[in-house]
């Protein structure tokens, strides 16, 4: 009997194209903008008042149900938030 292997092998020519087309929905439905390089994800937007931090966390909430559907995981310990501007 053979082995039946699942999965992209590391190293492999077709693993970066077949994980970008995995990923290429993610930014679909978010109001934000969606920045994917590699296998890095940013999404920004301009905090004007409390109606866009609203939707920054509409965002990330739909990213977080984009995951839970394809079964990837983000990594929460690399995730930062950078405020460029005045307090």
């Amino acid at each position: 009997m053979e082995e039946v292997w699942s999965g992209v092998p590391q190293g492999s020519v077709l693993g970066p194209l077949l994980f970008l087309i995995l990923i290429s929905d993610l930014e679909d439905n978010t109001s934000g903008t969606v920045i994917k390089f590699a296998n890095d994800t940013k999404i920004f937007r301009k905090m004007r008042d409390v109606r866009d931090n609203i939707c920054m966390q509409a965002d990330l909430d739909r990213l977080v149900e984009w995951a839970d559907k394809w079964q990837m995981q983000f990594n929460v310990s690399k995730c930062k938030v950078m405020h460029v501007g005045q307090v």
